[in-house]
């Protein structure tokens, strides 16, 4: 039987208690021996709650232990380059919270320290393991649509800023607003299912027109009304991949939209088509001269995304294998995300650079 995988965690937040419940739920292959956070208080009481044995003084001491197998980060995003770099130089495999990076730079140190070390640098990007695009995933693989030329996908959230005036809304430390939030989700899926070409260029634009009146507020978060908003509330891209293929981006914290808030992917295909909005999407095509279409709907009692996401981090630290979100894709989605922002300060398309790291 394969020994269990020792796991520490750092940042024990909610996103911190999920990583916690899912990979409690695979206690047969691992076991989570240390968790830390800047506030001790709240590390202790998970640590009470899932029954973690030991809470580390800080992140640096984590990392420093001998006997942890894998580190899961679950930080503000400014933090992610320093820990994943620290932890996979102490011979650590990675489970990294999106976004990868801060921005681009960030994502590039990541990259590099995963080459240079060999070890295992996942991004926690739980989308492309729902059931939905599992099953379009494996039609485009078999090629049931054909080349995809297009796809347009976004999440528009009506009335959504989370914790306003906390690192949320602080670009030094968010690195972004819903672009780099859940933008790069929905990036990162588009991407996924149109079989991971080469984005080359980018034309976008960011506003902020809700967040400045303190306006758009949601219920994620404890906002800090003295605090700091200098990030965008909608974002609006177009992405030229090097095979010609195309892809269209809008997210939104807040807009004044008729929305029901559900994350949407449509794939435009040669020979076919997907349509993606929530739990539920539908294969297009046409058949004897007729527009023809089956739906999907995910199944009652599915085990749900976090799950698989966990139990592939543990294939791959067990077996030696490459994650499917790599640090190469947490980097294309970082490169994307700056080029937006870039494109809307100049006005101009930005081509991007890979600097040969792809």
């Amino acid at each position: 039987m394969t020994r269990k995988t020792k796991l520490g965690i750092i940042g024990a937040g909610n996103i911190g208690a999920v990583h916690a419940t899912e990979f409690g739920k695979l206690a047969e292959r691992c076991e989570i021996a240390a968790i830390t956070d800047v506030y001790k208080p709240l590390a202790e009481s998970r640590a009470k709650q899932f029954g973690i044995p030991d809470v580390e003084e800080s992140p640096e001491q984590l990392i420093a232990r001998s006997d942890l197998d894998a580190v899961i980060i679950g930080v503000p995003n400014r933090f992610h380059a320093d820990l994943a770099v620290s932890a996979l130089e102490s011979g650590k495999h990675v489970l990294l919270e999106k976004p990868m990076g801060l921005d681009a730079e960030h994502a590039k140190r990541i990259v590099r320290a995963q080459q240079a070390t060999g070890n295992i640098l996942m991004v926690s990007h739980q989308m492309r393991w729902d059931w939905l695009p599992l099953q379009v995933k494996q039609q485009v693989e078999q090629g049931a649509l054909g080349r995809i030329y297009s796809a347009k996908t976004g999440w528009y959230r009506r009335k959504g800023i989370p914790g306003w005036g906390t690192w949320f809304t602080r670009k030094d430390m968010s690195g972004g607003g819903p672009l780099i939030d859940i933008g790069v989700h929905m990036l990162d899926l588009a991407l996924h299912l149109m079989g991971d070409p080469k984005p080359v260029a980018v034309s976008g634009a960011v506003y902020a027109e809700f967040g400045p009146k303190k306006k758009g507020i949601g219920t994620w978060g404890k906002p800090d009304w003295n605090g700091v908003w200098d990030v965008e509330d909608f974002s609006t891209a177009l992405i030229r991949m090097e095979d010609g293929s195309t892809l269209t981006l809008e997210v939104s914290w807040a807009v004044h939209m008729d929305t029901d808030s559900q994350p949407f992917i449509h794939l435009m295909g040669a020979d076919g088509g997907a349509s993606l909005k929530g739990n539920e999407g539908k294969f297009l095509s046409e058949s004897f001269d007729r527009a023809m279409e089956v739906g999907l709907k995910t199944p009652a009692g599915d085990e749900g995304p976090r799950i698989r996401l966990s139990r592939h981090f543990l294939d791959c630290v067990q077996n030696g294998t490459q994650p499917l979100t790599s640090a190469l894709t947490g980097l294309t989605n970082n490169l994307i995300i700056d080029a937006i922002y870039e494109s809307s300060r100049t006005g101009s398309e930005v081509k991007l650079d890979w600097d040969g790291l792809r």
